[in-house]
């Protein structure tokens, strides 16, 4: 059997609330919360979820791995406000300003998009 995705980790200075934050952000719940590691998804059954582990050091460069998000296209504004109040914040990392997607940073400085959906994107 080939190995498959179980959880994105992301590392953090502040487990409990970068946790809620993407749950808040993702409409998932937190499925395991324990001192050292919070586990959040959209069910306990669900094939992939969001894990946050305790890290020591600050981030200091560009994320070399990012999460996209995407949702319908009438909603893209209103959820990057939503996503906005909850504490994300938008961050310039060199785009031009004609890109299709919108940069965005979580309350630790981790680099996300919020692009347009995916049937915008095959032609």
């Amino acid at each position: 059997m080939p190995v498959s995705l179980h959880h994105i980790v992301i590392d953090t200075h502040d487990l409990p609330t970068l946790a809620r934050f993407w749950a808040e952000v993702l409409d998932w719940r937190i499925l395991s919360e324990r001192p050292r590691e919070v586990v959040i998804g959209p069910e306990e059954s669900a094939p992939v979820g969001i894990c946050f582990m305790p890290v020591g050091d600050a981030k200091m460069v560009k994320n070399r791995l990012h999460l996209d998000l995407t949702c319908g296209p009438e909603d893209r504004e209103a959820e990057i406000d939503r996503i906005l109040s909850l504490g994300g914040r938008r961050v310039d990392i060199g785009q031009s300003g004609t890109e299709s997607w919108t940069v965005l940073a979580d309350p630790e400085g981790n680099e996300f998009c919020v692009v347009r959906p995916k049937q915008t994107l095959v032609s």
